[in-house]
């Protein structure tokens, strides 16, 4: 049993990127929560990672779910961290708040792909720090429709849920506001994808770029055509590559998300999560393509011969040529590591898009629709 000045908090996160963010979260929570809740109170936080929106995306069952779990354990306030972003009564959640239980919930797309870390610590303060004082008696009703407070500020509003809905839905919705708010949940989710492990996780695909490059690299053909190209026709031929590579990756392994029912906010939650699939693979693809040029401008520096390259082109070998060959045969060897994609599994490229929450929700979906 804890002691009545130390006021237990367990952070409940997801598995993967959820937990991490807690488990750094948790070393400066406890100082930082009794500087800011006055003397005589002090914290301790605890960590504990379970999959908790396993199965589920629905606020009132999440928070069923972390009732029934703090039920077990001897903790006084409970937050629970996830990865996947929420909506309850037409609203972008940031963070569900249960004063009565002592419970919230907080969606980590909500607060964007920039400065996570800091803005996590800050809506778990807030919130804390909010259900102590309900829970002291000390909560006045100004103190409860106050924002959280910056770097939040005038971009995270409090809402109240509707009075019809489930019982076990919270009380008070924290909600993302306007166009800049929509933005921020949804670069929060190309973040919560990590798109820079597309590139490790499409190993087929790179390996067919890389030899379409190596080929392309030492083409007389190709040497003619990249030196008579314009800069926007090797522009052209870039966004071209990309969308190519971009659409058979989202094609081939099914990325693009169709609701399973036809209300407004299903297809607004399909527009979400399909621009956050487009903008994770095109993240991926453009590293992919960066690293290909730097590969292939390395190997034209080793295997370009300038007698060779003057009696093909007519034209003297000098380093602007070398960039413009790298530049056409990067865009050459996407389009071969699109074909080659086509040798990876469906699996495989969702695991490299998609965080373990979105690999789930989209698994739940799956299945709905078999059934």
């Amino acid at each position: 049993m804890s002691s009545p000045s130390v006021i237990v908090v367990a952070l409940l996160a997801d598995p993967d990127a959820p937990t991490e963010v807690a488990q750094r979260m948790a070393r400066v929570l406890p100082a930082r929560l009794a500087d800011r809740s006055g003397p005589g109170r002090q914290f301790d936080v605890q960590v504990v990672s379970e999959p908790l929106t396993s199965g589920s995306e629905d606020p009132p069952t999440l928070m069923r779910r972390i009732r029934d779990r703090a039920s077990t354990e001897d903790w006084d306030v409970v937050v629970a961290l996830t990865d996947l972003p929420l909506h309850a009564d037409g609203h972008t959640l940031v963070v569900d708040v249960h004063r009565g239980h002592g419970l919230a919930l907080l969606s980590l797309p909500s607060l964007g792909g920039w400065r996570l870390q800091t803005r996590a610590r800050e809506a778990v303060e807030e919130t804390v720090l909010g259900l102590v004082k309900a829970k002291a008696g000390e909560d006045e009703e100004n103190e409860r429709r106050r924002p959280l407070r910056a770097p939040l500020a005038g971009r995270i509003v409090p809402v109240d849920p509707d009075p019809a809905g489930d019982e076990d839905a919270a009380d008070l919705h924290y909600v993302v506001s306007g166009h800049q708010g929509r933005l921020r949940v949804l670069m929060g989710m190309v973040r919560a994808n990590r798109p820079w492990r597309l590139v490790p996780g499409l190993s087929k695909a790179l390996a067919a770029a890389l030899a379409s490059g190596a080929i392309a690299t030492v083409d007389s053909t190709v040497w003619s055509l990249a030196g008579a190209l314009s800069t926007p026709r090797l522009v052209i031929a870039t966004v071209g590559s990309l969308a190519t590579m971009i659409g058979w990756l989202i094609v081939d392994a099914e990325l693009w998300h169709r609701p399973s029912k036809g209300s407004r906010e299903a297809r607004q939650r399909a527009r979400l999560f399909n621009a956050s699939t487009v903008v994770t693979v095109a993240i991926g693809v453009l590293v992919c393509y960066a690293g290909l040029m730097v590969i292939n401008y390395v190997w034209g520096l080793f295997i370009l011969n300038d007698r060779v390259f003057t009696s093909m082109t007519r034209s003297p070998l000098d380093p602007v040529d070398y960039v413009t060959l790298a530049w056409f045969v990067a865009s050459i060897a996407t389009v071969g590591g699109a074909l080659g994609s086509g040798l990876e599994s469906d699996e495989a490229i969702r695991a490299a898009a998609y965080s373990k929450r979105e690999q789930e929700r989209r698994r739940m979906l799956e299945s709905d629709h078999g059934d």
